[in-house]
């Protein structure tokens, strides 16, 4: 059985990376907006992998026995000044991610269950990707600064992220679908 602050906090968690799924749906749409379509299919990308963490807390919660309790979602924002912005928005929210699943692991600990641990140190890996790949793109945008070649250098250079295999979030998926 999940001890109740566990649960507790992974209940929280499922909610923030839903959060998280809303925010990178957000950036899609704006990036789009932009003509910047590479980086909405990146952050496309992301939206997918939100939504993958907040059922590895759903599953990781339902497999021991607790109650999945799902909360109420807020929405982030839904347009920025600039790439930029953008980009170190989606940073900060990792940095932010990144100290949430730490809080986790600290729970984790302190309630001795070891069942978590692995959950735990997979979150913990991946948010050192996480945290590496927004601040290279925030250091990518700033070298480039207002040349537009640059700008359209990393959009198309985004674009070249790769949905994993039958994701649902794919255009060819759903378009195959049909």
């Amino acid at each position: 059985m999940i001890p109740k602050r566990v649960r507790d906090e992974m209940n929280l968690q499922i909610k923030l990376e839903l959060e998280s799924y809303y925010l990178y749906l957000s950036m899609v749409a704006w990036f789009h907006a932009q003509n910047l379509d590479g980086m909405a299919h990146w952050m496309r990308c992301q939206a997918h992998e939100e939504m993958i963490h907040a059922m590895k807390f759903f599953d990781h919660i339902g497999e021991r026995g607790g109650t999945v309790e799902l909360l109420d979602l807020k929405q982030h924002k839904l347009s920025w000044n600039s790439p930029l912005d953008a980009w170190k928005d989606a940073y900060a929210h990792e940095l932010f991610i990144s100290d949430r699943i730490r809080t986790i692991t600290k729970v984790v600990r302190e309630e001795a269950d070891f069942s978590a641990e692995p959950l735990c140190a997979w979150f913990n890996n991946e948010q050192i990707e996480e945290e590496s790949n927004t601040s290279k793109a925030v250091a990518s945008l700033e070298m480039v600064g207002e040349n537009r070649q640059g700008l359209l250098m990393i959009d198309r250079e985004m674009g070249a992220r790769v949905f994993p295999p039958g994701s649902p979030f794919d255009p060819a998926a759903y378009n195959a679908a049909t």
